[in-house]
Protein backbone atom coordinates (compact mmCIF):
# COMPACT_ATOMS: atom_id res chain seq x y z
CA UNK A 1 0.00 0.00 0.00
CA UNK A 2 3.06 2.45 0.94
CA UNK A 3 4.66 1.75 -2.49
CA UNK A 4 1.36 2.15 -4.32
CA UNK A 5 0.99 5.83 -2.66
CA UNK A 6 4.06 6.71 -3.42
CA UNK A 7 3.98 6.01 -6.86
CA UNK A 8 0.36 7.84 -7.40
CA UNK A 9 2.77 10.35 -5.69
CA UNK A 10 5.42 10.56 -7.87
CA UNK A 11 3.12 10.31 -10.77
CA UNK A 12 1.17 13.09 -9.59
CA UNK A 13 4.17 15.27 -8.58
CA UNK A 14 5.64 14.54 -12.82
CA UNK A 15 2.54 15.45 -14.33
CA UNK A 16 2.60 18.65 -12.35
CA UNK A 17 5.50 19.45 -13.48
CA UNK A 18 5.29 19.12 -17.22
CA UNK A 19 1.76 21.16 -16.89
CA UNK A 20 3.96 23.70 -15.58
CA UNK A 21 6.86 23.93 -17.86
CA UNK A 22 3.59 24.24 -20.54
CA UNK A 23 1.41 26.29 -18.54
CA UNK A 24 4.10 29.59 -17.13
CA UNK A 25 5.53 29.84 -20.71
CA UNK A 26 1.43 30.98 -21.35
CA UNK A 27 1.13 32.65 -18.14
CA UNK A 28 4.02 35.21 -19.34
CA UNK A 29 2.48 36.10 -22.34
CA UNK A 30 -0.93 36.58 -20.72
CA UNK A 31 0.51 38.99 -17.92
CA UNK A 32 3.50 40.44 -19.33
CA UNK A 33 1.73 43.16 -21.86
CA UNK A 34 0.08 44.66 -18.86
CA UNK A 35 3.28 44.76 -17.06
CA UNK A 36 4.84 48.64 -16.87
CA UNK A 37 8.48 46.95 -16.91
CA UNK A 38 8.24 43.21 -17.77
CA UNK A 39 11.16 40.63 -16.73
CA UNK A 40 11.79 37.35 -17.98
CA UNK A 41 9.75 35.73 -14.90
CA UNK A 42 5.94 35.37 -13.95
CA UNK A 43 5.28 37.62 -11.43
CA UNK A 44 1.65 40.68 -10.63
CA UNK A 45 1.93 42.96 -13.46
CA UNK A 46 2.40 46.30 -12.69
CA UNK A 47 -0.69 47.44 -14.88
CA UNK A 48 -0.40 49.70 -17.86
CA UNK A 49 -2.20 49.75 -21.24
CA UNK A 50 1.01 51.46 -22.65
CA UNK A 51 2.50 48.86 -24.15
CA UNK A 52 -0.74 48.43 -26.79
CA UNK A 53 -0.58 52.32 -27.41
CA UNK A 54 3.24 51.59 -28.36
CA UNK A 55 2.80 48.59 -30.77
CA UNK A 56 -0.37 50.79 -32.16
CA UNK A 57 2.15 53.39 -32.54
CA UNK A 58 4.57 51.19 -34.51
CA UNK A 59 4.51 52.29 -38.35
CA UNK A 60 4.52 48.31 -39.31
CA UNK A 61 3.04 46.26 -36.47
CA UNK A 62 -0.39 46.91 -37.44
CA UNK A 63 -0.14 46.43 -41.02
CA UNK A 64 2.32 43.29 -40.86
CA UNK A 65 -0.42 41.45 -39.13
CA UNK A 66 -2.82 42.40 -42.21
CA UNK A 67 -0.10 40.79 -44.34
CA UNK A 68 0.05 37.78 -42.20
CA UNK A 69 -3.45 37.56 -42.99
CA UNK A 70 -3.20 37.83 -46.52
CA UNK A 71 -0.16 35.57 -47.02
CA UNK A 72 -1.55 32.91 -44.76
CA UNK A 73 -4.68 33.26 -45.78
CA UNK A 74 -3.79 32.82 -49.71
CA UNK A 75 -1.84 30.19 -48.79
CA UNK A 76 -4.00 27.74 -46.77
CA UNK A 77 -6.81 28.44 -49.36
CA UNK A 78 -4.52 27.50 -52.05
CA UNK A 79 -3.36 24.32 -50.59
CA UNK A 80 -6.60 23.27 -49.42
CA UNK A 81 -7.96 23.58 -52.77
CA UNK A 82 -4.98 22.13 -55.00
CA UNK A 83 -4.49 19.31 -52.42
CA UNK A 84 -8.26 18.63 -52.65
CA UNK A 85 -7.76 18.09 -56.27
CA UNK A 86 -4.81 16.10 -56.31
CA UNK A 87 -5.94 14.02 -53.27
CA UNK A 88 -9.18 13.25 -55.05
CA UNK A 89 -7.75 12.01 -58.18
CA UNK A 90 -4.90 9.34 -56.44
CA UNK A 91 -7.34 8.45 -54.52
CA UNK A 92 -9.89 7.73 -57.29
CA UNK A 93 -7.24 6.88 -60.37
CA UNK A 94 -5.52 3.59 -59.70
CA UNK A 95 -1.83 3.93 -61.38
CA UNK A 96 1.35 1.88 -61.14
CA UNK A 97 3.10 3.22 -58.20
CA UNK A 98 0.52 5.85 -56.72
CA UNK A 99 1.56 5.20 -52.77
CA UNK A 100 5.28 5.11 -54.04
CA UNK A 101 4.95 8.48 -55.85
CA UNK A 102 2.99 10.00 -52.64
CA UNK A 103 5.89 8.37 -50.20
CA UNK A 104 8.44 10.22 -52.25
CA UNK A 105 6.89 13.13 -52.56
CA UNK A 106 6.19 13.37 -48.86
CA UNK A 107 9.92 12.09 -48.00
CA UNK A 108 11.50 14.63 -50.74
CA UNK A 109 9.40 17.51 -48.85
CA UNK A 110 10.90 16.30 -45.22
CA UNK A 111 14.90 15.66 -46.81
CA UNK A 112 14.96 18.87 -49.33
CA UNK A 113 14.00 21.52 -46.67
CA UNK A 114 13.40 25.29 -47.15
CA UNK A 115 16.93 26.38 -46.48
CA UNK A 116 18.35 24.02 -48.55
CA UNK A 117 16.33 24.53 -51.40
CA UNK A 118 16.57 28.39 -50.77
CA UNK A 119 19.14 29.38 -52.81
CA UNK A 120 17.42 27.95 -56.59
CA UNK A 121 13.60 28.99 -54.57
CA UNK A 122 15.14 32.82 -54.63
CA UNK A 123 16.84 32.48 -58.38
CA UNK A 124 13.26 30.89 -59.64
CA UNK A 125 11.72 34.02 -57.97
CA UNK A 126 13.43 36.76 -59.10
CA UNK A 127 13.35 35.29 -62.75
CA UNK A 128 9.27 35.44 -62.41
CA UNK A 129 9.45 38.88 -60.94
CA UNK A 130 7.66 37.42 -57.58
CA UNK A 131 10.51 39.24 -55.35
CA UNK A 132 9.11 41.26 -52.90
CA UNK A 133 5.43 40.17 -53.86
CA UNK A 134 3.12 38.59 -51.83
CA UNK A 135 1.53 36.08 -54.81
CA UNK A 136 5.69 35.11 -54.52
CA UNK A 137 5.23 34.25 -50.79
CA UNK A 138 1.92 32.60 -51.00
CA UNK A 139 3.56 30.13 -54.17
CA UNK A 140 6.71 29.31 -52.49
CA UNK A 141 5.20 28.31 -48.93
CA UNK A 142 2.19 26.84 -50.87
CA UNK A 143 4.75 24.72 -52.82
CA UNK A 144 6.51 23.58 -49.36
CA UNK A 145 3.09 22.30 -47.76
CA UNK A 146 1.31 20.46 -50.49
CA UNK A 147 2.73 17.34 -50.18
CA UNK A 148 1.96 16.89 -46.33
CA UNK A 149 -1.21 18.09 -47.67
CA UNK A 150 -2.13 15.75 -50.06
CA UNK A 151 -0.93 12.63 -48.39
CA UNK A 152 -3.08 13.41 -45.30
CA UNK A 153 -6.17 14.18 -47.41
CA UNK A 154 -5.73 11.28 -49.26
CA UNK A 155 -6.50 8.93 -46.50
CA UNK A 156 -9.72 11.07 -45.76
CA UNK A 157 -10.54 10.40 -49.88
CA UNK A 158 -10.15 6.96 -49.05
CA UNK A 159 -12.50 6.61 -46.14
CA UNK A 160 -15.30 7.92 -48.37
CA UNK A 161 -18.01 5.71 -50.11
CA UNK A 162 -18.09 5.38 -54.10
CA UNK A 163 -21.40 4.40 -54.08
CA UNK A 164 -22.42 8.09 -53.88
CA UNK A 165 -20.26 9.00 -56.88
CA UNK A 166 -21.69 6.34 -58.85
CA UNK A 167 -24.90 7.13 -58.13
CA UNK A 168 -24.00 10.92 -59.57
CA UNK A 169 -22.28 9.62 -62.15
CA UNK A 170 -25.14 7.66 -63.97
CA UNK A 171 -27.40 11.18 -63.19
CA UNK A 172 -24.64 12.55 -65.64
CA UNK A 173 -22.61 14.59 -62.77
CA UNK A 174 -19.16 15.43 -63.78
CA UNK A 175 -16.31 15.35 -62.08
CA UNK A 176 -15.99 18.26 -60.74
CA UNK A 177 -19.65 18.14 -59.76
CA UNK A 178 -18.95 15.23 -57.72
CA UNK A 179 -16.12 16.66 -56.05
CA UNK A 180 -17.89 19.66 -55.16
CA UNK A 181 -21.20 18.40 -54.44
CA UNK A 182 -20.71 14.83 -52.73
CA UNK A 183 -17.29 14.52 -52.04
CA UNK A 184 -16.02 18.07 -50.17
CA UNK A 185 -18.59 17.71 -48.04
CA UNK A 186 -18.29 14.26 -46.73
CA UNK A 187 -14.46 15.34 -46.09
CA UNK A 188 -14.94 18.89 -44.31
CA UNK A 189 -13.21 17.26 -41.22
CA UNK A 190 -10.38 17.02 -43.32
CA UNK A 191 -9.89 20.05 -45.28
CA UNK A 192 -10.38 22.55 -41.74
CA UNK A 193 -7.64 20.23 -40.30
CA UNK A 194 -5.54 20.77 -43.36
CA UNK A 195 -6.40 24.94 -43.70
CA UNK A 196 -5.88 25.65 -40.09
CA UNK A 197 -2.32 23.55 -39.98
CA UNK A 198 -1.47 25.32 -44.11
CA UNK A 199 -2.86 28.77 -41.98
CA UNK A 200 -0.80 28.29 -38.43
CA UNK A 201 2.05 27.04 -40.70
CA UNK A 202 2.57 30.12 -42.80
CA UNK A 203 1.50 32.35 -40.07
CA UNK A 204 4.92 31.19 -37.55
CA UNK A 205 6.91 31.19 -41.21
CA UNK A 206 10.38 33.50 -41.29
CA UNK A 207 12.94 32.19 -43.91
CA UNK A 208 10.84 32.73 -47.08
CA UNK A 209 9.15 36.01 -45.59
CA UNK A 210 12.05 37.09 -44.81
CA UNK A 211 14.25 36.39 -47.88
CA UNK A 212 11.75 37.31 -50.82
CA UNK A 213 10.01 40.20 -49.09
CA UNK A 214 11.82 43.78 -49.13
CA UNK A 215 9.29 46.23 -48.69
CA UNK A 216 8.89 46.83 -45.06
CA UNK A 217 5.38 47.35 -45.50
CA UNK A 218 5.06 43.88 -46.73
CA UNK A 219 6.99 42.27 -44.20
CA UNK A 220 4.75 40.01 -41.97
CA UNK A 221 4.12 39.92 -38.02
CA UNK A 222 6.85 37.26 -37.62
CA UNK A 223 9.35 39.37 -39.22
CA UNK A 224 8.18 42.39 -38.42
CA UNK A 225 8.76 40.43 -34.66
CA UNK A 226 12.60 40.27 -35.43
CA UNK A 227 13.17 43.99 -35.36
CA UNK A 228 11.45 44.61 -31.60
CA UNK A 229 15.21 44.82 -30.31
CA UNK A 230 17.49 47.38 -29.42
CA UNK A 231 20.39 48.25 -31.46
CA UNK A 232 22.62 46.06 -28.88
CA UNK A 233 20.64 42.92 -29.77
CA UNK A 234 18.55 43.08 -26.54
CA UNK A 235 14.43 42.35 -26.75
CA UNK A 236 12.39 44.63 -25.60
CA UNK A 237 10.31 42.53 -23.40
CA UNK A 238 7.00 44.81 -23.39
CA UNK A 239 6.89 45.14 -26.97
CA UNK A 240 7.56 41.50 -28.09
CA UNK A 241 5.01 40.46 -25.44
CA UNK A 242 2.61 42.76 -26.49
CA UNK A 243 3.06 41.75 -30.13
CA UNK A 244 2.85 37.74 -29.71
CA UNK A 245 -0.09 38.18 -27.54
CA UNK A 246 -1.89 40.21 -30.56
CA UNK A 247 -0.19 37.89 -33.28
CA UNK A 248 -1.12 34.70 -31.66
CA UNK A 249 -5.15 35.85 -31.49
CA UNK A 250 -5.81 35.48 -34.82
CA UNK A 251 -4.76 32.17 -35.56
CA UNK A 252 -6.50 31.37 -31.95
CA UNK A 253 -9.53 32.64 -33.14
CA UNK A 254 -9.80 30.50 -36.35
CA UNK A 255 -8.82 27.67 -34.43
CA UNK A 256 -11.94 27.83 -32.62
CA UNK A 257 -14.18 28.83 -34.94
CA UNK A 258 -13.04 26.07 -37.35
CA UNK A 259 -12.55 23.56 -34.14
CA UNK A 260 -16.48 24.20 -33.01
CA UNK A 261 -18.01 24.58 -36.60
CA UNK A 262 -16.47 21.56 -38.49
CA UNK A 263 -14.37 19.44 -35.46
CA UNK A 264 -10.75 18.27 -36.39
CA UNK A 265 -11.16 14.81 -37.21
CA UNK A 266 -8.53 12.22 -38.68
CA UNK A 267 -11.36 10.46 -40.51
CA UNK A 268 -13.88 10.90 -43.18
CA UNK A 269 -17.53 11.98 -42.86
CA UNK A 270 -19.32 8.53 -42.83
CA UNK A 271 -20.05 6.89 -39.89
CA UNK A 272 -18.90 3.36 -39.67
Amino acid sequence: MTRHVLGRLAATAFIAVVIGFFTLPMLWLAAAPFDDTPTITVSIPQFTLGNFQAILDNPYAAGSIVNSLLQAGGAAVLVVVLAALAAYALSRVHVPGRDLLLYLLLLMSSVVTGTAAMVPIFELATRLGLIDTHLGVILVVSGGLLPAAIFILKDFMDETPTSYEESARVFGATPLQILRHIVIPLVRPGLSTIGVWAMASVWGGFLFQFILLRDPEKLPGSVILYTLYTEGGAPKLDLISTFSLLYSLPVVAMYLLVSQRYGFRFHGGIKR
